[in-house]
């Protein structure tokens, strides 16, 4: 989330009065001066600048109050953005952009009373709140929105030259742990557990998978990969027993 900062121009321009050069101009300026200003309404005059002052710094410094609603569709903002840069192949951006919309949801979660959200996902702490804070739509928005940032952060860092397949295999599990029939989870899933060489449970993902789209190619080609792997690594297992 970005934050927007405000700007204060504190400096105040004061007029100085001039006198003309010799004692009794100046004397019967400053005289002057003393009738038009008295010394009581300087000191109001200064009593009321220092009020200005400190309740324009007090109402600066006052935190913006948002409306659960607001988190709501800064959240979905985020999202929509971060789909936009992965279109565009700015796979970085887009990162940044789905890991605003998840602190975003985390913020409305802390909003409405769950200190712990930190621990859990944001859509789980949602179903134990009053439902009276959000309404059903805005509820089950969140909730997609949630499962749409952790599958296309696990696509981004599959798109990166140096991939973090832990990290993949991390946001599909909590993709499939909401939908576990969601076929892009299941896949990627898969494929994390390949490239970690956990070739049992690549296995068991990418045949679910399978299951959703069997016409997939890329699913086929791995699973055949997969399976060679465990072929090869069982006359190995047995030599070394």
């Amino acid at each position: 989330m970005s934050q927007r900062q405000t700007a204060y121009d504190g400096n105040y321009k004061r007029a100085e009065g001039g006198g003309s050069v010799g004692g009794s101009s100046i004397v019967g300026a400053s005289t002057l001066q003393q009738c038009i200003h008295p010394p009581g309404s300087r000191m109001r005059d200064t009593r009321s600048q220092q009020h200005i002052r400190h309740h324009s710094a007090s109402v600066l410094k006052q935190p913006s109050h948002s409306e659960p609603a607001d988190l709501v569709k800064r959240a979905l903002d985020f999202k929509t953005q971060g789909t936009q840069c992965y279109k565009d192949k700015k796979y970085r951006e887009a990162i940044g952009k789905y890991h605003r919309a998840l602190l975003e949801m985390k913020g409305l979660c802390r909003m409405l009373g769950d200190s712990d959200v930190s621990s859990r996902s944001p859509s789980s702490a949602l179903k134990t709140m009053s439902h009276s804070a959000l309404t059903d739509e805005e509820r089950g928005a969140v909730e997609n929105a949630e499962l749409e940032c952790y599958n296309s952060l696990a696509a981004c860092l599959l798109q990166m030259e140096l991939v973090n397949y832990e990290r993949v295999k991390e946001y599909c599990l909590k993709v499939l742990c909401k939908e576990g029939e969601n076929f892009k989870a299941l896949y990627r899933s898969g494929v994390a557990y390949y490239h970690l060489g956990d070739f049992n449970k690549a296995l068991h993902y990418l045949k679910e998978s399978h299951k959703q789209q069997p016409s997939d190619t890329n699913v086929i080609r791995y699973i055949q990969l997969t399976e060679m792997k465990i072929r090869r690594s069982t006359p190995r297992e047995k030599e070394a027993s």
